[in-house]
């Protein structure tokens, strides 16, 4: 008894679908990792870039006001608008013969202080918080009777910047040591 051979089609349709399989595989266990990682590199250093040039506004802010701020909107605006600013920002350093900007330029070969807003990854906005601190103090006469109560109210002594994709913090609420301290540093 003899057996018919199968179609030589068939054997053709499986080398292709097997061909194409292999194709699929390659992309998805090599070619989309490779892509995958390079976006996450220059996400994470795209949004420290951008939350180290936040931490040198809040520097820049702290000079002039005295405090920290917790508002992205008014530290961008003061960026852009305050003279002082752009005077550094527009400024050479004669003693070390360089620029006294001291903002990092980003990915794409500039500094915009409008991307300072968002994050690159996700658009959400960078989470900024400034501590409070409350203090009350009691005082009394020689007999022990109270006169007044004074309280004073600190804000801004310091900041804490958090990028909310997860590349990194600057700064601290609790800690003076970490007050200008980037995680990644």
């Amino acid at each position: 008894m003899t057996s018919k051979p199968e179609p030589w089609y068939i054997h053709v349709a499986l080398y292709v679908v097997i061909a194409i399989l292999v194709v699929v595989l390659v992309k998805v266990a090599i070619i989309d990792p490779k892509e995958i990682v390079q976006s996450e590199k220059f996400f994470k250093n795209e949004s420290r870039l951008r939350m180290s040039n936040i931490k040198q506004a809040e520097i820049l802010w702290v000079q002039q006001h005295k405090s920290f701020t917790d508002n992205l909107d008014t530290l961008i605006n003061f960026i852009k608008y305050d003279p002082k600013v752009q005077e550094i920002i527009n400024g050479f350093d004669t003693v070390i013969q360089r620029s006294s900007n001291p903002f990092a330029v980003l990915s794409n070969g500039e500094f915009t202080p409008d991307s300072l807003f968002k994050t690159p990854k996700s658009w959400s906005d960078y989470i900024l918080q400034i501590d409070t601190s409350v203090n009350i103090d009691t005082v009394t006469n020689r007999y022990g009777r109270v006169i007044r109560i004074d309280t004073t109210i600190v804000l801004g002594k310091r900041y804490f910047l958090k990028g909310p994709d997860g590349y990194g913090t600057i700064g601290s609420l609790d800690d003076d040591a970490l007050k200008n301290t980037a995680s990644w540093e």
